[in-house]
Formats: structure tokens, C-alpha cells, sequence
């Protein structure tokens, strides 16, 4: 599990590593390019029921922290789709669930994470 620390807080979000590792990419890619979007995510089973969102934008400072030592495999379509729902007015709504038992993605090693970007570029 990995975590996400927004702002100045010193209490992290706990994100599982694959999910962070796409919204890394995302995240860079997007905050580069000066465009701020929302992330949304449901609560856990340890907390009452509810949502939280974020506002990403670079004024902001973000530091992600991943549990594992090995880089996760990216998925150009899961990006692509996320950067889709990034730039739209709802932004992105995740669902940490989906990440915790979903097996690696087999599509982009570590050194083809330079390619990402110009995967995003279609969708934003």
C-alpha cells in the first residue's frame, strides 16, 4: 500500500501501489501542463461511509510514497481513460477496491513511462 501526502499535511493517503503509480504519471503529466482536476475516492471499510476529493493543481506540493521496491507496471489504456475522466467536470472518481486484488498491468515497463504523456496528450 502506498501512500499520497497532499499539501503540507504530515497524514498521508493510503492508495494501493498500482492505483498510485497511474495517478503519479497522471498527476505529473497533468500539473506540468498547468491543468488542476479533482480526485475523488470512497471511503474505506475502517471509516464511515462517505467520499473525499482533492484538488490537484501545481501550487499544491504532492509526494508519493509506494509501499514495494519494484516500479509497477503501467497500463496505457487504464491512463488514457483516466486522463479522459481527469479533464471532465465530475474529474476522477477511483475506487481503491479495484486496485487492492487486481493483478499487475502488462503494458508499460519503466522505461517506456516516457511514453505516457503522449498517451495523455489524446485524452486531455
Amino acid at each position: 500500500m502506498g501512500q499520497l501526502f497532499y499539501g503540507n499535511a504530515s497524514e498521508s493517503i493510503e492508495i494501493p501501489d498500482r492505483l498510485l503509480a497511474h495517478l503519479k504519471v497522471l498527476t505529473a503529466t497533468k500539473l506540468r501542463r498547468s491543468e488542476s482536476f479533482t480526485l475523488t475516492w470512497r471511503h474505506g471499510a475502517d471509516i464511515a461511509a462517505g467520499r473525499q476529493t482533492i484538488w490537484l493543481q501545481p501550487a499544491i506540493p504532492l509526494r508519493f510514497v509506494f509501499g514495494g521496491a519494484e516500479m509497477e507496471k503501467l497500463d496505457s489504456a487504464l491512463l488514457t481513460e483516466m486522463a479522459r475522466a481527469a479533464t471532465s467536470s465530475t474529474g476522477l472518481v477511483v475506487d481503491f477496491a479495484d486496485f487492492d486484488a487486481a493483478p499487475a498491468a502488462p503494458i508499460a515497463a519503466a522505461e517506456s513511462i516516457a511514453t505516457a504523456p503522449s498517451a495523455l496528450a489524446t485524452a486531455a
